[in-house]
Parts: structure tokens; sequence; C-alpha cells
């Protein structure tokens, strides 16, 4: 693959600048420099990213802004409740009713239960039983004060307890005479979304590099090239968990699946950058008798593209600073360290490892002095699908980006399935002991045991106005007792449904303008469900705001880049459409396919970022190259551009489609979901946009793509040049 020439704006200073820096990581001496280096940085990182995980925060009030009702309405009780608690609610449930050998058993565990003293557990609460007689509850109320990791080992302690004496309800297989039973409540919620990622950094990690192994092997073609890009990406992902664990340490909220994302993120992104330098140097392979001398003039020629691509998703992702949502947030910075660790490392610790190895590391294709030049796979650049691919283009362009744009628009009409619903409620693959417990609930207690509505009522002489408009809204069932807390009051307004049901949201939803209207901003409604609506509110005002920034700057870089506005107006539009595409088809899928409740309210935000930032490579790559060779002519640079860049830039798609693709394989929904949008996105913009749709855009466009710069000019001139000859 042939890379644009590198442009040094400053001219001799910046020249010189990256001359040192190509000298320093392709050096015969100081390329071991840079290896002891990356190992000490990696010393320094690796102890740090094993201090990570007991740092997350999985707790849905934590993603909130702090101007949020819920998150205000929490931090007002646990400020003025003199015991500040969360409860584990223990659930059992028999079909053929509570009967006396159900009532000892439940009886003997809250006995056992009391005996164990947990540390940060009160004594169970009296057993009820439901009206229709199937199922009885008592609640443990577990210290708010208490850690994370206590308040988890105390619910696997409680949960340890009760399933030694009946039937768990997450079993597959269930007698209908079988007492079965279930530890939910905030404390179960909380423990079962620390639980959902327990061990799975290991898995994922394993998983990840193993796909990416397969794709370099099958890529390279040789049994040691594939290594060098892995043991670079290996550096870069430590490197970045020190980063996300000092994040964390500074206060950002930093969850399993900010951990998640940045893991596959820094494998795909690295490896990517991997292909593009080792696709260079292997055309300079065939150039230069002496490997350093290849290694330095593909650093040299790869170096400012891949650098540039590189900073331009950091921008991006930097962007994600705005949100509202806390987790969101600290993903931007996290991810934005990850891509320049992966930067750093394919840029001074690759070229160092591939001096250090010399040619030999393509055996048995070792590339020699005067072969046939490559394009990244080993085929000349003239020859191949991708050059007979370039030639048949022309002639058929408008075709083309019309049929694939009515292809993808087509594709975009399946968002009318999307549909939100998504919470921390019910957002885990598989069965989980809280979401058990809360089906439980629903069914047999519809409103006395369900999760209320806490209405904080300031000042308490409104409490009276307050209760009576909570009576008179629709789907509020019934008001709980008042209790004065501080210089507030205080009580539950339970409701119709499931907490984390649609028309529970609306309800409060509901209740909250009411209030409002009634009695001003100093009555707030929290509680589970309250939180859900915060939480998709604040994920809207997320969408609606980080989406035309990092448009903007995606068109900025891209403006700077190729030096016009038109192409970065088009690309970025292909890059919408693309998007759009890819959530039209992932909406049937998850929710037919899968079968999912819906779309978790942060997989578009997630979803646009990175199929967006990480669009801008593919983007970059292409265009630079065709910008380059569009002096002798627009069709000649776009076909030039497209059979030297295709396949490499093919090859990168589907090892990013593939990281991404690997989170699946962790236990939540929203994970899942962005796995798929980003993988099917991905492999829709490098195989369709990229490689199809932009170059006959751009050669049907014509040299008016580079307007307003004097390349417009010279491609006019060299194509009447050749109409003329």
């Amino acid at each position: 693959m042939t890379l644009p020439s590198p442009s040094y704006p400053g001219s001799n200073p910046a020249r010189r600048a990256v001359d040192l820096a190509v000298a320093l990581v392709t050096g015969r001496r100081t390329k071991w420099l840079v290896l002891v280096v990356a190992i000490v940085l990696v010393g320094i990182a690796g102890p740090l990213a094993g201090k990570l995980t007991p740092l997350e925060n999985n707790s849905p009030t934590s993603f909130l802004p702090s101007g949020a009702q819920s998150t205000r309405v929490l931090a007002y009780e646990q400020a003025h409740a003199a015991t500040p608690a969360t409860p584990a609610v223990v659930v059992y449930e028999r079909p053929g009713g509570i009967d006396p050998a159900a009532r000892a058993t439940i009886a003997s565990a809250r006995a056992a239960i009391a005996a164990d003293h947990l540390p940060g557990a009160a004594a169970p609460t009296a057993t009820a039983t439901s009206g229709n007689g199937r199922a009885a509850t008592f609640t443990v109320s577990i210290s708010a004060a208490t850690s994370q990791t206590r308040l988890d080992d105390d619910v696997k302690a409680i949960r340890g307890v009760v399933d030694r004496t009946a039937t768990p309800a997450t079993a597959a297989h269930i007698a209908p005479s079988a007492l079965r039973v279930a530890v939910g409540g905030p404390a179960g919620s909380a423990a079962d979304a620390v639980g959902a990622f327990a061990g799975i950094d290991g898995r994922l990690l394993l998983v990840t590099i193993l796909i990416v192994a397969v794709l370099l092997l099958v890529t390279y073609r040789s049994p040691l090239l594939w290594l060098l890009p892995l043991i670079s990406v290996l550096f870069a992902a430590g490197w970045s968990e020190g980063f996300a664990y000092a994040l964390a340490k500074g206060g950002f909220v930093v969850n399993g699946m900010t951990v998640g994302i940045l893991t596959v993120l820094v494998f795909g992104a690295g490896t990517d950058y991997a292909l593009l330098l080792v696709a260079r140097y292997r055309e300079e392979l065939a150039r230069h008798d002496d490997h350093h001398e290849a290694v330095a003039a593909a650093l040299r020629r790869a170096g400012p593209a891949i650098a540039t691509s590189g900073t331009t998703v950091i921008l991006a992702l930097l962007c994600l600073l705005a949100a509202s949502l806390n987790d969101v947030a600290a993903l931007g910075p996290a991810c934005a360290a990850g891509i320049l660790c992966a930067l750093v490392a394919q840029l001074a610790l690759l070229p160092a490892l591939l001096s250090i190895c010399g040619r030999r590391v393509f055996w048995p294709f070792v590339p020699r002095p005067g072969t046939a030049q490559a394009d990244g796979t080993g085929s000349g650049a003239g020859r191949g699908p991708w050059a007979r691919f370039a030639a048949w283009l022309p002639a058929r362009r408008r075709v083309v980006w019309t049929v694939l744009a009515g292809a993808l628009a087509v594709c975009a009409v399946g968002l009318v399935a999307y549909r939100g619903g998504i919470t921390q409620q019910n957002g885990f693959v598989g069965r989980v002991g809280s979401v058990a417990a809360q089906k439980i609930l629903d069914a047999d207690f519809p409103a006395e045991a369900a999760s209320p509505a806490s209405v904080l009522v300031r000042p308490p002489s409104a409490t009276a106005r307050v209760e009576a408009v909570a009576r008179s809204t629709p789907g509020v069932r019934a008001l709980g007792a008042t209790t004065q807390l501080g210089d507030a009051e205080v009580f539950g307004a339970y409701l119709s449904g499931s907490p984390s049901s649609r028309g529970a949201e609306h309800t409060v939803v509901e209740l909250r303008h009411r209030l409002a209207g009634a009695v001003g901003p100093g009555t707030l409604v929290g509680g589970e469900t309250a939180t859900n609506v915060d939480l998709a509110a604040a994920a809207a005002h997320d969408r609606a705001v980080l989406i035309p920034i990092i448009l903007a700057v995606v068109l900025v870089m891209l403006g700077l880049l190729l030096r016009s506005i038109v192409a970065p107006v088009l690309l970025v539009a292909t890059v919408a459409l693309s998007y759009l595409a890819a959530l039209g088809v992932s909406a049937p899928v998850v929710r037919y396919l899968f079968g999912f409740p819906g779309f978790d309210p942060t997989v578009p935000i997630f979803g646009f970022v990175f199929l967006v930032a990480l669009g801008v490579d593919y983007n970059i790559f292409l265009m630079a190259r065709i910008r380059e060779e569009a002096a002798s002519g627009a069709r000649a640079g776009v076909v030039r551009g497209l059979a030297v860049t295709g396949s490499v830039i093919t090859s990168a798609g589907v090892v990013l489609a593939a990281t991404f693709a690997v989170l699946a394989i962790l236990p939540l929904i929203a994970l899942t979901e962005v796995g798929f949008v980003v993988a099917f996105g991905v492999l829709v913009d490098t195989v369709v946009v990229r490689s199809a749709l932009v170059p006959a855009l751009a050669l049907d466009v014509g040299p008016e793509m580079w307007w307003p710069s004097r390349l417009v000019g010279r491609s006019r001139e060299a194509e009447t040049a050749q109409a003329v000859g």
C-alpha cells in the first residue's frame, strides 16, 4: 500500500523533529532503548491495571449528573437518614402456596442470616406474605456506608444461606411444588452488576487476543510476523488500563463497560494501525537492501497519516467530556488515552521490533529488493481484485453510488423498529437473581412490595398539597407513610406495574410535571423508576449535544487534511448514512433475533462515536491517497488510490469488526448491542462505503471534489491533457 507523502507544516523544524523521532525508533542501537522504555512503562502501568476493578462503579445512580432529581433525592436521604441503608429483598415463591413447610424453611433462613452477623447488614425484617398466598418476602438492610466489595460479599452470603434451603429462582427447570427463592432489591441489583464483570476481564482479553492473532495469521500468511503487532498491541493495552486507573482515582466514573470497550478499542484500532504500517514496510523492503532504512522510510511515509487519523479519533472521543452521563463522560478520556497508547505502540514500539527482527520476520514470503511492490497483502499494486475493481468502477460510477446510497437508506428504514427500554434491572443477558426477584414481586406483590417512587417535600408545610397531587396522578396506586428527614418530609408513591415498566416511567414524568406546577421545584421525585427516567433523559440530551459536536470535529479535521470543503462534507454525509443504516439494521436484529426488550439508552451514542471516529481512519487513508494522485487527474487518482488501499483497509475493517464483536461475551445487553452495532457498521463502512460508495462519488464529482484548493485546476488540466492525447 502506498500512502501519501508526509507533509510537515512549518517545513524544516517539523521535518527535523520527525527525522529525529524516526532515527530514534529505528536506529541500530536506540531501537533497544525504545524496547526497554516500553517494558518499563508496562511495569509501571501493569500493577495499576490490576487495581482497577475495585474502583469500578456500576451503580446506576453514579452515572447520572448531580443535578438529576433521583440523584438529589438519594444524596439527601443518605445524608440525613439515621442509618442509611441499601435493602436486599429476599423473595420466596411456591406455585402451590406458601405452606407450613415453606414457612419453616423461610424462618430457618432468616435465623441463619441473623446468626451470621454480616458486617454491613442489619437483622432481617419480619416476613410478609402476598395476598394470593403464593409468595413471601423479607428484607435485609445493608449499610449504605459499606464499600461495594463489602456489599457484594454480604449479598453473596445471604444468597448462599437461602440457596441452601430452597431452589434458586434462576434454575432452568423447577418443579411446580418447589419453593423458589431469589435475592433482589437495590443491594441485589448492585451485586449483580458487579458480578456481571467478575473475572470477565481475563476472558475478554483472551478471546480478543485469539481473534486478533488468527486474523493477523490469515492476513500475513507468516508464522512469525503476526506476533509483532500483537505484542505491541498488548503493550498498548497495559498502558491504557493504567490510564483508566488514574482516571478512576481522579474521580471519573469508570465501570465494567468502560474497561470492556477500552480493551476491544485498543486491540482493534492498534491492530489497524499496525496493518497500515506493516503494509508500507513490506513495500519499502522491495526498494531497500537495509531493513533499517526500509522501516525508517515506511515510518516517514505512513507515520503522518496514522498520526493524523489517530489524532482525529482522539479529538472525537474527547468530545464525550461534554456528556451529562458520568460513565459516557469518563469513556471519552479513557478511550482517547487508549488510542494514544495504540499510536505510541505502533509508531514507536512496532518499528523498533521490526528493526530488531529484520526482513526474515516475513518468512516464508520475504520481500526482496527488486521484487514487485506490494499493496499490503503481497499482490502488486496494479494487479489483484482491488485493481480490477478500481478499473471497472469509473464507467459505472453513478449507478454504483446511487444504488449503494439507496440500499443504505433502505437499511435505515429499520429504525422504525427501534425502541428503548433497557434499564439496570432488565439489562442482563441470561438469568440474574435480582431480575428473578423483581419478576416474583411484580407477579405476587403488585403494589405493596414494589420499589416506590420516593417523594421529597421541602418545605414540610407543602406535604398535604403534594400528597393530594400524588393521589390524583394516574398510575399512582397508593402512598406510603410520611417520614421527617432533616428539613424535609419523605413518602413513597407506589406505582402501577413493575418499577422498570414504561407505564411506571410515564407516571413518574407526569407526577414530576404536576408537582412542579402545583408546588414548585422544591419537591423532588426519586427512586428506582425515577433513576431510569433520568438516565433516559440524560442520554437523549447527550445524543443531541454530542452528535453535532463530533460531526463538526470530524468535518474540520478532514478539511484541514484534505484542504477542501466539498470532500469533507460528502464524506461526513456518507458517515452519517452509514451510521443510520447500521442502527437501522441493528434495531430489528436486537428486537426480533436477539429477543432483547430494547436498546440501552447509551448505545446510539457509543455506536455513533465509534463508527464515526473510527471511520475517519479509513476516510483519511483512502482520500489522502486519492488526493496525492489527483494531480494526475481525478479519475486516475481514484483508480490508483482505491487499487493500493482497498485490500489493507478491508483487512483493517474486518479486524476492528471482529474485536468489537467480542463484546457479546460480556453478560450485559448494552455491550452486546454496542458490539453488534459497531461490528456491523464497520463492515458496512469498509466493504461498502469506503471501498465503493465514496470512490464512485469521487469519480462522479470529479476535480470539484477538491474545491476550493488549487488541486481543482491541476486535476482539470491533467484530464484535459489526457483527453487531447
